[in-house]
């Protein structure tokens, strides 16, 4: 079985710079430090800024996500091992995208 303790300590750090952004973007879309906007125009803009942070809050969610089930597999042994094929997943892969399930062929194919 590979050691995957680097792997394991960048996805606990990427996972806590994720939940960092959720709290952030939940305190810009909840507007806690800003009063709501009188003019009409502005608020269509807000609107639509929030569309933009719901959308960046809802990628990040995913994100932690699959960074859970990534370190579940670490502890499962099954991390590193393609969900389709069955065949490694290359070092490169891991190293761009620490919480893939799938090889690069794969992903590509």
């Amino acid at each position: 079985m590979t050691d995957y303790t680097a792997y394991e300590t960048r996805l606990r750090a990427l996972r806590e710079e994720m939940v960092a952004r959720i709290n952030a973007l939940e305190k810009d879309l909840h507007h806690q430090d800003q009063p709501v906007e009188k003019d009409f125009a502005e608020q269509v803009t807000q609107g639509e800024n929030d569309d933009v942070l719901t959308a960046l809050d809802d990628e990040a969610r995913a994100t932690v996500q699959k960074i859970d089930a990534a370190l579940l597999r670490i502890k499962a042994g099954t991390y590193g091992v393609c969900e389709r094929c069955g065949n490694p997943i290359g070092e490169k892969r891991l190293a761009a995208v620490p919480y893939t399930t799938v090889c690069i062929d794969c992903a590509e194919g």
